[in-house]
């Protein structure tokens, strides 16, 4: 028998099948080799978005004597700070760069150990707090002062802030996120916008919003403004428009969780390149790797579990623009948080429950009906139900 015809060639060469199969093979490497390489580009970008806050963490160490301990069972409390600082590509629109920044928003975001629940708690920019001494970016020192929360961050930065929070609730922060302007619409698009409802139409020039009466999708300006607007939204106070942050953030986890973002490779990378090219985190979340682990952790949460809160506060008793803690509800709060126990919100149209102070505080477990309850919302709801 002629050995090459065994082996399906000719005597001018290898088979056409045997070529095609040759030709299909190389193909298919071409492509494996291809997709390996875009996924390794689109990775290696994603991680590159993200911004490292060593500073944060080198500052934070000169007081860790006086940190609070960490929450017990590996709970995790994660400070989110929106940053209303104009510097940076389109974010001048929004009032004059002086160099300075507040936090125009900060939650304290606490996930129970067991990763069942997380509650999000306003801290108002206007509450009146004792801010630590804390240096400031010039090098000098900042006296230790009583005066309101958003300054802190202006001071210097989000150490100042993360001291600041942890005086103040006797909760150790894990985690901090910084997001600007930019970063938050940015995430909005990625998720094709958030549905509200308006009972009246909107005309707001300081917060750039023109808005219909009804059902709105909101995305990019839009939902800036909705988020923003304080003097033509509800009573015009900050109560109501971190109220009304709360609730767009609710109705946004809920998108994100009911449309399957974070199972869809081809809806979740732009809602990643989003996130992460408008992030400053801590070191242990500046990768690619880390903020998807730690979101992993969080995405099985039920939307009705995850809830959203303002800490309890009222007007400040000297002048009716700031603010002031409510005590012992607070302290109540705080207490429940640190120990990685239950919270429980209601919405406003709820019958007010009894203060959060009456219920059980004992070192005991509690029981469910032992949960303070305090009104909120949660992503399930959303807006407009």
């Amino acid at each position: 028998m002629d050995p090459a015809a065994e082996s399906g060639a000719t005597a001018t060469g290898p088979s056409p099948r045997r070529r095609w199969l040759r030709r299909t093979a190389l193909a298919v490497s071409v492509l494996v080799l291809a997709a390996a390489g875009l996924g390794w580009l689109l990775y290696n970008k994603l991680d590159g978005n993200i911004r490292a806050d060593t500073d944060t963490r080198n500052e934070l160490e000169k007081y860790e004597a006086e940190r609070p301990k960490a929450t017990p069972g590996g709970a995790q409390n994660v400070l989110l700070i929106g940053s209303d600082n104009r510097a940076g590509r389109n974010n001048g629109k929004y009032g004059e760069d002086n160099g300075t920044q507040r936090s125009d928003t900060t939650i304290l975001l606490h996930a129970s150990a067991d990763r069942r629940s997380a509650t999000a708690v306003s801290i108002p920019r206007d509450l009146m707090v004792r801010i630590p001494g804390c240096k400031r970016s010039d090098g000098k020192q900042s006296p230790p002062q009583f005066t309101q929360f958003n300054w802190a961050f202006e001071f210097a930065g989000a150490a100042c802030t993360i001291r600041t929070v942890e005086k103040m609730t006797g909760i150790r922060i894990d985690h901090h996120m910084i997001v600007d302007f930019a970063g938050f619409k940015k995430m909005v698009d990625a998720v094709d916008g958030v549905d509200v409802c308006l009972e009246r139409p909107v005309n707001d020039d300081e917060a750039r919003l023109r808005l219909p009466a009804g059902w709105q999708t909101l995305r990019g300006e839009d939902a800036l403004g909705y988020v923003r607007a304080r003097k033509t939204l509800g009573d015009g106070s900050d109560t109501m428009r971190m109220e009304r942050q709360q609730q767009f953030l609710a109705a946004l986890v809920n998108k994100v969780q009911s449309n399957g973002v974070l199972l869809n490779p081809g809806r979740l990378y732009p809602l990643l390149d989003a996130a992460t090219s408008s992030l400053t985190t801590d070191e242990d979340l500046a990768s690619l790797r880390g903020l998807y682990e730690w979101v992993r952790g969080m995405r099985s949460i039920p939307t009705e579990k995850v809830q959203f809160l303002t800490v309890p506060r009222q007007e400040y008793r000297y002048d009716a623009d700031r603010d002031e803690l409510v005590q012992p509800d607070a302290d109540q709060l705080f207490r429940q948080l640190g120990r990685d126990r239950p919270v429980t919100v209601r919405s406003a149209s709820a019958a007010r429950p009894p203060s959060p102070a009456a219920s059980d505080a004992s070192d005991g477990p509690p029981s469910p009906s032992a949960a303070p309850t305090f009104r909120g919302t949660t992503a399930e709801r959303g807006i407009c139900r």
